[in-house]
């Protein structure tokens, strides 16, 4: 006995020798993953629990207006909305529509700003199964048009100050079938046949309506715009479980409670701000601040005002808070946590030490994609983690891909997809599994734009994965760190910007030039600054004309904030525009011996050597 219980311990012993460093990384893991399966179950109880009663975004909207009906629901600027208001609006909304024709399948485009009737609209519409399109409000022209086409919806929702931006794509010919709705009493309409629905109002009832067709768990509630991987915006399907995953991850994983007050400084056309933000509201009955838009110099007083405790951020946003003069205001909130994504490692600490946050919580989340994570704990710079053991409930990784073609690697034994090892760049890509909350991938509303976002044999023979399209870096304690984006898109002012999107329309003042568009690093600035490389060797190109049709056809996060001539566009060997060059060239005056042009003031004027160094400085505000 002796003899085999020294046999045991030696094999035990060689055992932790072997693994000495994975058992000491579990052991400093283990409170922080134990708090992870307790949310991540009480999550997974909560999405079967309202899978089983077939529970929908309208229904537990109305469950919360039952529970606090004259609780406020949403506060914007000096207006407010109390749960039976949102309700009462949300079911005139249904009434309407129905009474119009509007089926359970059919879509409806909302193009408005953040205001306290923005999520009662969609609300209202998801009662009897019409899908909300949500248009991204800085749109205008085609991209817009794009939008409404996408989405192939049958009317459009408009606030009175998107008046203007409707007739200019009327005025394109190509919507001659859409239903037009403005929202606002003392709008000018953009058409004569548009309809005012706060006149219409008048006399529809506020009773819950009552659809023709059951609407469920597993049905399309919205369609929120990305720019995916490549091309023109994509509308992706938001089914109500996809919204109840993201709305109750911020309640159970994140930490926001029923009775917090929450702000959203962020559009709320995107998930963000629109979904997990609203969605507290509406299954929690926890008050929400909207804001109309960002404003640094007022963030502050606005958490006082409304006695904020919990806010949503972007990095790009703190940045901008930390570049204000010091007020007595930023200290005087009773904020205790905020929840967003993009805080930089490197003003994690100065951020939470000069405004007194008491607790960031940084999360992770393609709009389209089926793979969410959070760093709950505080860990500075990380988007998020996955305990070693989760990945046989979900199969994520970071696997190889080729820096030029922006291909997979495989392994040329098996043929799956190459993980890479913690430190080692790779993209993320998740497994998918048809109607599973989490790990399903609904796709857009265009299939080919699906596929191309599918990954075949990743971790077995006949799986599939989601591409998220993301280059991150995974360190040994299985914390995720963001780096950049894969392919025709880069990030810049908390939007993703697709390339393809600008290239097309900066052509088209270029008359049909080559052109190259491309995300530039600059210093002390979140993401990538567009930058365009313009074939014009004539000097050809009138970048007054640029500059203004620029302005007048991409939201100000997609127009380039620098503008290269060059003399030709080198090609690939499959004949696609080569920016690797110019993209390691940047805004690199002593190397770069074209001439180089800055947005500034609405103008592309030229970038000397004194620009240069203030842009490189932070002296200019990009």
């Amino acid at each position: 006995m002796g003899f085999i219980a020294y046999l045991i311990l030696a094999a035990l012993g060689i055992l932790v020798a072997k693994y000495r460093r994975r058992l000491y990384i579990s052991l400093i893991c283990l409170p922080r993953d134990l708090k992870f399966v307790y949310r991540g179950v009480s999550l997974m109880l909560q999405l079967r629990w309202a899978h089983f009663l077939n529970l929908t975004a309208g229904k537990l909207l109305e469950r919360s207006v039952d529970r606090t009906p004259d609780k406020i629901c949403f506060y914007c600027e000096d207006e407010t909305m109390t749960f039976r208001q949102v309700d009462d609006l949300s079911n005139k909304i249904a009434n309407f529509f129905l009474a119009k024709g509007y089926k359970k399948g059919d879509v409806l485009a909302l193009l408005m700003d953040n205001r306290v009737e923005y999520p009662a609209i969609w609300l209202g519409l998801s009662k009897i199964g019409v899908i909300t399109a949500l248009i991204n409000y800085n749109l205008r022209l085609r991209p817009l048009l794009h939008c409404v086409q996408v989405a192939k919806a049958k009317g459009i929702i408009y606030g009175k100050d998107f008046a203007s931006a409707i007739q200019e794509i009327v005025d394109l010919g190509e919507l001659a079938d859409i239903d037009f709705y403005s929202f606002d009493s003392g709008a000018t309409p953009a058409i004569p046949r548009a309809q005012t629905l706060a006149i219409e109002f008048k006399n529809v009832s506020a009773v819950r309506p009552k659809p023709k067709e059951t609407v469920g768990f597993s049905d399309k509630l919205l369609y929120v715009y990305t720019s995916g991987t490549t091309g023109l915006p994509k509308a992706a399907v938001i089914k109500n479980l996809r919204f109840m995953m993201a709305a109750m991850g911020g309640h159970h994983i994140q930490g926001i409670q029923r009775d917090d007050i929450l702000m959203t400084p962020l559009p709320v056309y995107h998930m963000a701000g629109g979904v997990l933000g609203v969605g507290q509201a509406i299954i929690y009955s926890t008050s929400v601040v909207i804001t109309k838009k960002f404003s640094a110099s007022r963030f502050w007083k606005d958490c006082i005002k409304y006695n904020v405790s919990v806010t949503q951020y972007l990095g790009e946003l703190c940045r901008f808070l930390l570049a204000q003069p010091k007020t007595l205001e930023e200290k005087q909130h009773q904020l205790r946590l905020m929840v967003g994504n993009g805080m930089r490692a490197e003003i994690w600490h100065e951020f939470i030490d000069r405004f007194n946050i008491p607790k960031l919580a940084e999360f992770y989340g393609a709009t389209e994609g089926n793979c969410q994570m959070t760093n709950f704990d505080g860990h500075p710079g990380a988007i998020g983690f996955f305990p070693a053991f989760t990945r046989f409930i979900l199969p994520i990784a970071l696997v190889r891909v080729d820096e030029v073609t922006g291909e997979v690697l495989r392994d040329p034994k098996t043929g799956l997809a190459i993980e890479c090892a913690p430190g080692e760049l790779g993209e993320l890509v998740a497994q998918i599994q048809r109607g599973h909350p989490v790990r399903e991938f609904p796709g857009y509303t265009d299939q080919e734009s699906s596929k191309k976002k599918i990954l075949k044999d990743v971790f077995k023979k006949g799986d599939s994965a989601f591409r998220a399209g993301d280059v991150m870096v995974k360190d040994e304690l299985g914390y995720y760190y963001f780096r950049d984006r894969v392919g025709d898109t880069f990030r810049w002012k908390g939007e993703n910007v697709s390339t393809m999107e600008v290239e097309a329309v900066l052509a088209s003042y270029c008359d049909r030039k080559d052109v190259a568009v491309y995300g530039v690093q600059i210093p002390g600035t979140d993401g990538r600054a567009g930058m365009a490389a313009v074939a014009d060797p004539e000097g050809e190109v009138d970048l007054a004309v640029l500059a203004k049709g620029l302005k007048s056809s991409l939201p100000p996060y997609a127009r380039p904030v620098f503008i290269r001539i060059i003399e030709k566009m080198e090609l690939t060997g499959t004949f696609k525009l080569q920016k690797m060059d110019l993209q390691k060239d940047g805004i690199n005056i002593d190397v770069i011996k074209d001439m180089v042009f800055i947005l500034q003031a609405d103008n592309y004027i030229p970038l000397d050597k004194e620009l240069h160094s203030r842009v490189m400085s932070g002296q200019i505000r990009l």
